[in-house]
C-alpha cells in the first residue's frame, strides 16, 4: 500500500469552483504538483487568488507559514483542457456543479484519456457514484470522494464505494487523504446522501417542520441547537451518547417520542413556498431570515474564524504533544 501511495505525486482537480479551489489547496499546501482545470480562464485567476487569500489568513493564524504560501501557489497548474488535466495525473478528484450528465462525460472522458492506474474521484455529496460511473469502461477505479465545505478546514472526506469500485481504489484514496491531513471514512454502499448528509437534512427536516407547525420560530430553532445538544456534538457522536445514557432509556424515548417527528418523503410545503416567492437566503436577502449583505457576510466570517480557530487549536495541541 505504501508503494501505491508513494506513487501518486500529480493531481489534478477538475473545477475550480466552491469545492475545486479548495481541494486543490490541500493537496498543494502538502507539495502534491496540481493541476486545476476549468472552463474559464477568468475562474482559474479567480481560484488562485482564493487560494493565496485562504493561506494568508491561514498562516497569520499559525496554520502554516507565510513563506509557504508563494511555494504551494508554484505546484499548481491551470489549465483549460481535459486532456492537459488527466495527462499525468495519478489521482483525480471531479468537482464541477452537481448534474449528473455532466459528470457521466467528464468520468467518461476521464476514463479514456487517463492510464490505467489513475483513479478516479468525484466529490458529489448526493449523487449515485455507480451511476456516475455508469458510462465509463474501468468503473473499479471511481469511488467518491465528498469533502465538506470549506475543504482546507473541515477535515472529514467520505470515501464512497461504488457497486464495481476496487478495493484497491477503496484503500488507495483513504490513505492518500490520510496522508494529506484529512480525516478519510469509508462509506461501503453506495445510497444518496452517503452518510453525512443523511444525518445532516434529517435534522433539517425536522427542523423545517417545527417552524412550519408554529411549534416554534426559527432563531429558537438554531438556538435549541447552537447552544444545546450542539455544544457536545464535536466530542460525543449521537450513538456514543446513546451509550452514554443507556440504550433502554433511547428505547424508551422513541417508544414515545419517534410517531410525533417528522417523516414526509416530501419536501417542506413551506421550504417550497420560499423558494417559489424567491426567498433563497443570504443571496435574495430572505429565507428562514431577513440577511443583509453585512450580516450575510458577518454570518460567513463567523464560521471561518470558528474553523480556523479548531484547526489552529488542534495544531497546537498535537505540537504540544
Amino acid at each position: 500500500m505504501a508503494r501505491d501511495i508513494d506513487r501518486i505525486r500529480n493531481i489534478s482537480i477538475i473545477g475550480a469552483g466552491l469545492m475545486g479551489h479548495g481541494i486543490a489547496q490541500i493537496f498543494a499546501a502538502q507539495g502534491y504538483e496540481v493541476t486545476l482545470a476549468d472552463v474559464s480562464r477568468e475562474l482559474l485567476d479567480g481560484a488562485i487568488q482564493k487560494i493565496r487569500s485562504n493561506l494568508s489568513l491561514m498562516a497569520r493564524r499559525g496554520i502554516g507559514r507565510e513563506e509557504e504560501i508563494d511555494p504551494s501557489l508554484r505546484r499548481i497548474k491551470t489549465v483549460l483542457s481535459l486532456e492537459e488535466a488527466a495527462s499525468t495525473a495519478q489521482f483525480i478528484v471531479e468537482a464541477v456543479s452537481e448534474n449528473l450528465e455532466l459528470k457521466q462525460r467528464i468520468f467518461r472522458d476521464l476514463d479514456s484519456l487517463c492510464p490505467s492506474g489513475t483513479i478516479l474521484a468525484t466529490n458529489t455529496s448526493v449523487i449515485s457514484i455507480t451511476e456516475i460511473a455508469s458510462k465509463s469502461k474501468s468503473r473499479e477505479r471511481i469511488l467518491g470522494t465528498h469533502f465538506w465545505n470549506p475543504p482546507y478546514l473541515i477535515p472529514l472526506v467520505e470515501v464512497v464505494k461504488g457497486q464495481e469500485t476496487s478495493d484497491e481504489a477503496m484503500d488507495v484514496a483513504f490513505e492518500l487523504l490520510k496522508k494529506v491531513g484529512k480525516h478519510p471514512v469509508r462509506v461501503q454502499k453506495d445510497v444518496p446522501g452517503f452518510v453525512g448528509n443523511r444525518l445532516q437534512h434529517a435534522l433539517w427536516r425536522e427542523a423545517i417542520s417545527i417552524v412550519e407547525r408554529g411549534i416554534a420560530d426559527a432563531a429558537t430553532v438554531d438556538e435549541c441547537i447552537k447552544y444545546g445538544f450542539g455544544m457536545r456534538l464535536p466530542v460525543l457522536g449521537p450513538l456514543e451518547n446513546a451509550d452514554m445514557v443507556g440504550l433502554d432509556l433511547t428505547l424508551a424515548i422513541h417508544e414515545y417520542v419517534l410517531k410525533h417527528l417528522e417523516s414526509s418523503p416530501a419536501p417542506s410545503s413551506l421550504l417550497k413556498e420560499k423558494v417559489n416567492r424567491g426567498e433563497l437566503g443570504f443571496a435574495k436577502g430572505q429565507g428562514f431570515y431577513a440577511w443583509t449583505p453585512e450580516e450575510a457576510g458577518a454570518s460567513r466570517r463567523n464560521l471561518q474564524e470558528y474553523l480556523i480557530g479548531l484547526a489552529a487549536d488542534k495544531k497546537g495541541r498535537n505540537s504540544n504533544g
